[in-house]
């Protein structure tokens, strides 16, 4: 069956559209027409969060029940009118040194690719050129814990990190857990977030110990919240916030307020994940929940561990 494709004209850029009737995700009868429409509608409040930061992303050409693969370098076709930033990649997998990334600054770079089917976006704690202006802690549950847990730790570490005077926004992963946003001075380089990061979660996991871990070992995980503070190395990449997830249904990550938070933790609210159009709503409702991650914060707090 041949294809159908056109062009549609964004923002002045030509992007060429193809297979919107192609279901992404199966199960929910949500088809690549509504992934666009997803990202074109969410796109205000999202692409701050995505301009600057070089883009990896998730690919599902035949939607999230068939196979997918990360993709880092340029894909081929791209338009002369994306930004390309060419970075090192040290410990590349494909032993390369540098990698051509693409930058989403605008809606027509997020409609192409939402157009080549990468379903999520994920981005670094830095952007081109700079050092993380970011901190993220990010809330792993081991079954049987799960969201509600999450959150019960989230409250913990945003008061810990207070203490610091380091503001934590949070939102869902999408899939099982969350994440902790706090915008961070930019001055500091990535080894320096990481070991703070690291820091704290140690802390914390001796205070609680029942509850939360530290450490990456899968077997010391189940029924605990994992806290993963290496989410700050140089290499990673988190999430970005409003993205798409790869599952069953069509959920977001979606930045939450500490009011649902604690309900949340407390039982007042279930604690869930959001699908998109809900998360399109909160977005029409809130506005940009976590706006404030795009103005730099404090520096972290450099100490020896007594």
């Amino acid at each position: 069956m041949k294809s159908e494709r056109f062009l549609v004209t964004i923002e002045g850029r030509d992007v060429e559209l193809s297979n919107l009737d192609k279901l992404m995700y199966p199960a929910a009868g949500f088809t690549k027409g509504e992934v666009i429409d997803y990202y074109t509608r969410i796109a205000p409040v999202m692409l701050p969060h995505l301009r600057g930061r070089a883009a990896t992303r998730i690919r599902f050409p035949n939607g999230v029940e068939d196979i997918h693969f990360f993709e880092k370098n340029k894909p081929g076709g791209t338009p002369d009118w994306v930004r390309l930033e060419t970075l090192p990649v040290p410990g590349s997998t494909k032993s390369r040194e540098t990698i051509e990334f693409v930058v989403v600054d605008d809606l027509p770079t997020l409609v192409w690719l939402a157009n080549l089917a990468a379903i999520e976006l994920h981005t670094p704690q830095w952007r081109v050129g700079a050092e993380p202006d970011l901190l993220v802690v990010d809330l792993d549950p081991g079954a049987p814990a799960g969201l509600k847990e999450c959150c019960a730790v989230a409250t913990l570490m945003r008061d810990r990190l207070g203490e610091d005077g380091i503001t934590a926004y949070p939102k869902t992963s999408g899939k099982k857990g969350m994440q902790l946003c706090c915008p961070i001075s930019g001055a500091q380089d990535a080894e320096v977030v990481s070991a703070y990061a690291r820091r704290v979660a140690e802390e914390l996991a001796a205070m609680v110990p029942s509850s939360i871990t530290a450490k990456m070992a899968k077997a010391v995980r189940p029924g605990k919240i994992f806290i993963d503070w290496s989410q700050n190395a140089a290499a990673k990449t988190t999430v970005t916030p409003y993205s798409l997830r790869a599952g069953a249904k069509p959920t977001a990550s979606a930045p939450l307020t500490w009011d649902e938070v604690i309900a949340m933790a407390t039982g007042e609210s279930e604690a869930r994940q959001f699908g998109a159009g809900e998360v399109l709503e909160r977005a029409e409702e809130h506005g940009d929940l976590l706006t404030d991650l795009l103005t730099p914060g404090p520096e972290v707090p450099i100490r020896t561990s007594t």
